[in-house]
C-alpha cells in the first residue's frame, strides 16, 4: 500500500520506488523560503533538482568522463562545466559518454616567429598569430583522441652580416579531430638575402608583418567581423588577419604580425618606429577569459621604439620578446642595437582547451578570482595573472596562499649569468579581515632576456623579474638578473643582481671572480659566480643556490632547484634558476622551471624560464652567439582553503 507524504500528488513511497513531487518551472520558482536539499521533478526540464541553498540543480549522471590535459571545473551562467586545457601534445580520453554527448573545442595554432635582423639594419617584421578555431557542440563518442598542440616558429640563423640572416620558421598547426588551426607566418627579415621576397612577411594563419617594402604576409583566416566580442564562433579556416605593411622606399622599421582580431600594424615613411602586433580575441571556454593569438610587434630602426605585441600573446618588438607560451603569439621582430632587442622573438605554441557541461561539482567556491579548481576536500584559486579574488561567502576567513615572484632574465653574450628565480612565499592559516572582500592578486611578469649584439660592447644583463603579491599581506621579491658575459673589446662580464633569489655572474676570459647576486632572506637563494675560461654562474633557486661556473671546461653552472609545494592537495615545484651559459657546455635550469644555458662557439639559443613557474632564464652562450638570454618565467599566486 502505498504511503503519500503531504497531499496525494506530492511525495509517493511504495514498496520498490519512491515518486517525488513534479512541478513546472514556475511552480518551483514559487516556492517561499526552499529548504536546502529540497529535491522535484521539473517538467519543463524533465530533470530531477534539487535546491543548493543559492540555486536549483540538476541531478544525473555526470554524462562524459575523461581525461587527459590540465582540468579545471567552474561555473559560468548557472551552467557548471569542465575543462581540459592541453599545452602539449597528448590524447583526450574518453571513458564514458551518452550517445548527445558532445564537447565546445577552442584550438591555436603556434605563432610564428619574428624576423631577424643585422647591425645598422632595418628592424625585422613581427611574427603572425596562429588561426583560432572555436566550435561548440561538437559531437564526442567514447575513445581516445589525438590532441596536436602547435609549436611556435623558431627564429632564424643570425650573424653580424647581412648575408648570415637565416629566415624564420611558421609556427606549427594544432589539430584535434577533424578541427585544424593554421600556424601562424613568419615576420619579414630586416636584412639577408636579396630582393624584397626576404623581406615579406610570410602566410598563415596571420600573416607575418613585412621590411624594406616587402609584400605583408598573407592571413589564412578569416577577418573577425566582431573583434572586441568574446567567445565567437570560427568559420572552416579559422580567425586570422594580415600582417603590416612596411613602406619603400624609408620602410627601416619592421610592421607587426597579424592577430586573430587585427591586422598588423604598418609602417609609414620615414617612421623608424615598428608597428604594433594585431590583437588576438578572447574567449573563456578554460573558466579564465583570455585573449588568444596575439600577433608579434615589428622591430625598431636607429632610435625608434619596436611596436607593442598584440594582446593574446604576441612579443614586443621593443625587446624582441617571444610569444607567450600556449597563446598562439607571433614573435617580436629583431630590434635596433641600442634596447634589449637585436634577436627576433620565436613564436608562442598553440593550444587546445575543451569543455563539457558536468551534472554536479565535486566543491563550492566561497570566492571568485582565478582558474578555480577542486580536490577532495579544498578548493584552489590559480591566478596565472593578476586580478582579483573576491570573497562571496563570509563564512571564509583562512586561507593557505603561495605567492611566486617572476624570474629573472638571463645574461647576454658572451656566456651570461643565470636568471634568479622569482621569490616564495607560503603561509597558511592567513586569516581574512571581516570588513574586506575582495583583495588584489597581482602576478610578476619574468625579466627579459640579456641583448646579445655582434657590436662590441652592446650586450646587456637580463632583466629583473617583477614581484608578485596576495593584497597588502603577502609579497615576493623578483628574480635577481643574470649578469652579462664578456665581450671583446670591453666592458668585461658583470655580476649578477640580487633579487628574491640571486642571479648568476657572467663569464670572462680574464679577472674575477664575478659573483652572483644575493637572495632575500626566506623567499631565496644567491646565484653562483662567473669565471674565467668563459663560464657564468647559475642563478640561484628557491631550494638552493645557483653553482658555479667551471673555469677548466668552460661550463656554465647549473641553477639552483625549485621547492615543491603542496597546497589544496596539488604539488608543484617552483621558482628554479637558469642555467649560465658555458663557452663548452650549458649549465642546466634548475628543477621548478629555470631554462637551460647557451653553450657552443657559436652558440644555440638559451631557454627561457618556464611560464607560471618564476624560473629563471638561461644566460647566453659563448663566443658570437647571436641569441639573447632567456626570459625569466612569469610567477604565479594560489589561494587554497577548505570546501
Amino acid at each position: 500500500m502505498p504511503i503519500y507524504v503531504g497531499t496525494a500528488t506530492s511525495t509517493i513511497i511504495k514498496q520498490n520506488s519512491v515518486s517525488i513531487a513534479s512541478t513546472t518551472q514556475a511552480g518551483r520558482n514559487a516556492g517561499v523560503g526552499t529548504i536546502n536539499g529540497t529535491i522535484v521533478f521539473n517538467q519543463d526540464t524533465g530533470t530531477v533538482q534539487f535546491y543548493d541553498g543559492n540555486q536549483w540543480r540538476d541531478i544525473g549522471d555526470e554524462g562524459i568522463v575523461a581525461s587527459g590535459g590540465f582540468i579545471n571545473e567552474y561555473e559560468s551562467g548557472g551552467t557548471l562545466y569542465r575543462s581540459h586545457a592541453f599545452t602539449a601534445s597528448e590524447y583526450f580520453t574518453v571513458t564514458a559518454a551518452p550517445p548527445s554527448a558532445s564537447v565546445d573545442v577552442l584550438v591555436v595554432g603556434g605563432g610564428g616567429a619574428g624576423g631577424n635582423r643585422a647591425s645598422a639594419e632595418k628592424g625585422g617584421g613581427g611574427g603572425g598569430a596562429g588561426a583560432v578555431r572555436y566550435s561548440t557542440s561538437s559531437p564526442i563518442t567514447t575513445g581516445s583522441y589525438t590532441v596536436t598542440v602547435g609549436a611556435g616558429g623558431a627564429i632564424g640563423n643570425h650573424g653580424p652580416s647581412p648575408g648570415n640572416i637565416g629566415a624564420g620558421t611558421s609556427g606549427g598547426n594544432s589539430i584535434f579531430s577533424s578541427i585544424t588551426a593554421i600556424g601562424g607566418g613568419i615576420g619579414g627579415r630586416g636584412t639577408g638575402g636579396s630582393g624584397t621576397s626576404a623581406h615579406a612577411g610570410g602566410p598563415g594563419g596571420s600573416g607575418g608583418g613585412s621590411t624594406k617594402g616587402g609584400s605583408l604576409g598573407v592571413g589564412l583566416g578569416d577577418p573577425s567581423p566582431s573583434p572586441g566580442t568574446a567567445d565567437q564562433t570560427a568559420p572552416s579556416n579559422g580567425w586570422g588577419n594580415d600582417g603590416g605593411q612596411s613602406a619603400e622606399p624609408a620602410g627601416e622599421a619592421g610592421s607587426g604580425g597579424g592577430g586573430a582580431g587585427a591586422v598588423g600594424g604598418s609602417v609609414s615613411s620615414p617612421s623608424s618606429n615598428g608597428g604594433a602586433g594585431g590583437a588576438g580575441l578572447q574567449y573563456s571556454i578554460s573558466g579564465i577569459t583570455s585573449y588568444y593569438a596575439g600577433g608579434g610587434g615589428g622591430g625598431a630602426f636607429g632610435a625608434g621604439t619596436g611596436g607593442a605585441g598584440g594582446a593574446g600573446g604576441g612579443g614586443s618588438g621593443h625587446q624582441s620578446l617571444s610569444g607567450t607560451f600556449a597563446t598562439g603569439g607571433g614573435g617580436g621582430g629583431a630590434s635596433n642595437s641600442t634596447s634589449p632587442g637585436f634577436t627576433a622573438g620565436n613564436g608562442g605554441s598553440g593550444v587546445v582547451v575543451l569543455r563539457y557541461k558536468i551534472g554536479s561539482i565535486s566543491g563550492r567556491a566561497k570566492a571568485t578570482g582565478g582558474a578555480i579548481t577542486y580536490t577532495p576536500n579544498s578548493t584552489v584559486h590559480t591566478f596565472y595573472s593578476s586580478g582579483t579574488f573576491g570573497i562571496t561567502n563570509p563564512a571564509l576567513n583562512l586561507v593557505d596562499v603561495l605567492v611566486v615572484a617572476g624570474g629573472g632574465g638571463g645574461g647576454g653574450k658572451n656566456t651570461g649569468g643565470g636568471g634568479g628565480a622569482g621569490g616564495v612565499s607560503y603561509r597558511n592559516n592567513i586569516p581574512l579581515s571581516p570588513g574586506i572582500t575582495a583583495y588584489a592578486v597581482t602576478v610578476g611578469a619574468g625579466g627579459y632576456g640579456g641583448f646579445s649584439s655582434p657590436a662590441p660592447g652592446a650586450h646587456t644583463p637580463g632583466g629583473t623579474g617583477n614581484s608578485s603579491s596576495f593584497g597588502s599581506i603577502l609579497t615576493s621579491t623578483a628574480g635577481g638578473y643574470g649578469g652579462r658575459g664578456v665581450s671583446s673589446p670591453a666592458p668585461s662580464a658583470q655580476p649578477g643582481g640580487s633579487g628574491g633569489s640571486g642571479g648568476g655572474g657572467g663569464g670572462d676570459d680574464s679577472g674575477g671572480p664575478f659573483p652572483g647576486g644575493t637572495g632575500t632572506s626566506g623567499q631565496g637563494n644567491p646565484g653562483g659566480s662567473g669565471t674565467t675560461g668563459a663560464a657564468a654562474g647559475g642563478g640561484g633557486g628557491s631550494l638552493s643556490a645557483g653553482s658555479d661556473g667551471t673555469s677548466p671546461t668552460g661550463a656554465g653552472g647549473a641553477g639552483g632547484s625549485g621547492l615543491t609545494f603542496a597546497i589544496g592537495g596539488i604539488s608543484l615545484i617552483v621558482a628554479g634558476g637558469g642555467g649560465g651559459g658555458g663557452n663548452n657546455a650549458a649549465g642546466v635550469g634548475g628543477r621548478g622551471g629555470g631554462g637551460s644555458g647557451g653553450a657552443g662557439n657559436p652558440a644555440p639559443a638559451s631557454e627561457s624560464g618556464k611560464s607560471n613557474t618564476g624560473g629563471g632564464g638561461g644566460g647566453a652562450g659563448g663566443y658570437e652567439t647571436a641569441f639573447p638570454g632567456g626570459a625569466g618565467g612569469s610567477g604565479i599566486v594560489i589561494i587554497s582553503y577548505p570546501s
